[in-house]
């Protein structure tokens, strides 16, 4: 069944024309388009006009509203701030929290150096040895040069690595001594 359905399709197709013919003959319009395309010289012209008239109106708007709004008066809103000024050199007092921190730490250094070795004892009075040199020789600077920023930075460094080294001391020895698993 399917052979004789092929067939008579077969038979239909090769009954159709193989080539229509238009018409009439296209090809002088076609030719005409592809030599010559049609275009407005007035399009761009009013393309370029109408961004004219648009930038100019835009700018005059914003410049309106700018003036405009420049009569209104400013309010100005002051924070209330207080300031305290920080002197360095011999003027410099560290602050009541730090005096602390410095006089508990170094009561527990003394306590905490008596456990130690004479060698560490050695070692860590040298490094406060250092430390205390260092602080001295920065405030010394700072009484002729007070506005020095990176002094005055050094400077607070310094007074905390003391901290740091004090604390350290104490929490090493308070460490060895308290461990239990060894």
């Amino acid at each position: 069944m399917t052979n004789e359905f092929d067939d008579k399709l077969d038979r239909a197709a090769r009954q159709l024309a193989t080539q229509i013919a238009p018409e009439r003959d296209l090809w002088p319009d076609i030719e005409a388009a592809m030599a010559e395309p049609r275009r407005s010289r007035w399009t761009p012209m009013f393309a370029q006009a109408a961004a004219v008239v648009l930038l100019v109106g835009a700018s005059s708007a914003i410049t309106y509203i700018t003036v405009k709004n420049d009569s209104a008066p400013v309010v100005s809103i002051e924070p209330e701030l207080v300031f305290e000024q920080t002197s360095f050199g011999a003027n410099y007092n560290l602050g009541p929290g730090f005096q602390d921190a410095r006089n508990s730490l170094r009561a527990e250094l003394d306590v905490e150096l008596l456990r130690l070795s004479p060698e560490a004892r050695a070692n860590i009075q040298e490094n406060l040895d250092l430390i205390h040199t260092a602080i001295s020789e920065i405030n010394a600077v700072l009484e002729k040069e007070p506005e020095n920023v990176l002094l005055q930075q050094k400077l607070l460094r310094a007074y905390r690595e003391e901290l740091t080294l004090l604390s350290r001391v104490g929490g090493l020895t308070r460490n060895v001594t308290t461990r239990n698993d060894i």
